[in-house]
């Protein structure tokens, strides 16, 4: 498969990537945690053929932010020694926190590249609100949606995505853009900012061009795409009668089977249908859990990745199988995002069998990896985890549930026909 590309993308090149696609958070950073397995992760990404690294680095609350772009820097560099190809991907999202945003110093490129007065300060949270109100403290406490209405989270959205694209990040997925732009009358604000990404991006990426999605079904602007592809959570639908099983049905809920909307690319083509990718996304948890309910977005009461990680090992292989047979093959242009690293919203035990004592090692990660408990036998550690890893287990990562054969399978089964 062909992935090269430098200055712009071919549809050809974009379909490569996106069907090689995963999701593995902490590659870069996940909020302030990077993943302690980081080695195993690079191999398991090269050995299955996977290209795409989604959610590679992000901050949703806050964190120390230069030591959060000084580890996104060091990561990629080495991610790329491994596999020159990989595409990361960081994550500019629909959430500000107020101490955070407050402490980071506006640089003067920032300024610069608005064409506004360069003033010596800080981002100012306050003026990145809606005015009237609208998803202020939204996620909780000091925590709200940014308007892209405002300047000042214009500023906030081109820092962000642009220190990434200086870190060696080559994809920026914008999360729910259509809260972000609630009051941006046709888009036009998202339009400019984005714009000046790409900009940046030209003269500043390893290849002079960066991917950019959101969660959407599609938005154009003077008739060309905003973004690359199209990419939203999977909306799994329950079968009733059958506990924990789950189908992927056209027009379900807001789903983007059926809708993913025609356009012309940012690189100039057109299609149909954009490119899109579908994701076993988590956004929380439900006390329902273990109940269904159609009408909810939460699958058996739990966000889909948790849905996911606790099947059993033949049951996640065959839904595996079974999700990525039924996109691709109604949608020649549609691809399942592997899941490959990411936060639950349930401590699940994995048991690993090992002749190897690794009580310290677990003892030192244990919060950087969201080990609430584990107890070691005579060969073998129960680890309760709020992570899911595709890693086979192994010393190297003990609680991995072991998906990365199945996932590799497919990739290798992946073609593109355009």
């Amino acid at each position: 498969m062909n992935f090269y590309f430098d200055g712009n993308i071919t549809r050809e090149v974009l379909n490569n990537y996106l069907a090689r696609a995963v999701t593995h958070c902490g590659i870069g950073e996940d909020n302030s945690l990077a993943s302690s397995t980081f080695e195993d992760d690079l191999r398991m990404l090269k050995e299955e053929g996977a290209k795409f690294i989604g959610r590679a680095s992000y901050v949703w609350s806050k964190t120390d932010d230069a030591r959060h772009f000084q580890i996104a820097r060091e990561r990629a560099a080495r991610a790329h020694g491994v596999d020159p190809e990989f595409i990361l991907q960081a994550c500019v999202f629909e959430c500000i926190e107020k101490s955070f945003v407050n402490s980071i110093k506006i640089p003067t490129w920032v300024f610069e590249a608005f064409g506004v007065e360069i003033v010596d300060r800080h981002f100012n949270y306050d003026n990145m609100l809606f005015k009237n109100g609208k998803y202020i403290n939204q996620w909780g406490e000091d925590f709200s949606v940014e308007d892209i209405n405002q300047l000042e989270s214009r500023l906030w959205i081109y820092y962000r995505a642009c220190s990434y694209i200086d870190a060696g990040f080559e994809g920026i997925h914008f999360g729910q853009v259509h809260l972000i732009g609630a009051e941006d009358e046709g888009f036009r604000y998202f339009k400019q900012v984005i714009g000046m990404i790409r900009e940046y991006a030209a003269k500043h990426a390893r290849r002079h061009y960066v991917l950019c999605d959101a969660h959407t079904h599609g938005i154009s602007v003077d008739g060309i795409s905003l973004f690359d592809y199209n990419a939203f959570p999977i909306r799994l639908k329950e079968v009733l009668d059958k506990p924990m099983e789950c189908v992927c049905e056209e027009e379900y809920l807001d789903s983007l089977f059926s809708r993913s909307a025609p356009g012309v690319s940012p690189s100039g083509w057109s299609a149909e249908a954009m490119p899109f990718i579908v994701e076993f996304d988590n956004f929380g948890r439900n006390p329902n859990r273990g109940v269904p309910n159609q009408g909810s977005y939460f699958t058996w009461g739990y966000d889909e990745i948790t849905w996911f990680a606790l099947l059993r090992d033949e049951a996640r292989a065959n839904f595996l199988r079974y999700i990525d047979e039924w996109v691709n093959s109604r949608y020649p242009e549609g691809w399942v995002q592997m899941p490959s690293r990411r936060i639950m919203t349930e401590s699940i035990k994995r048991t690993y069998d090992t002749n190897t004592l690794l009580t310290e090692w677990l003892e030192e990660i244990a919060a950087k990896e969201y080990i609430t408990a584990y107890a070691k036998y005579q060969n073998s550690y129960d680890i309760y985890r709020w992570y899911y890893s595709a890693n086979r287990p192994s010393d190297a990562c003990p609680f991995g549930f072991g998906d990365e054969e199945v996932i590799r399978e497919l990739f290798l089964a992946r073609t593109v026909n355009l």
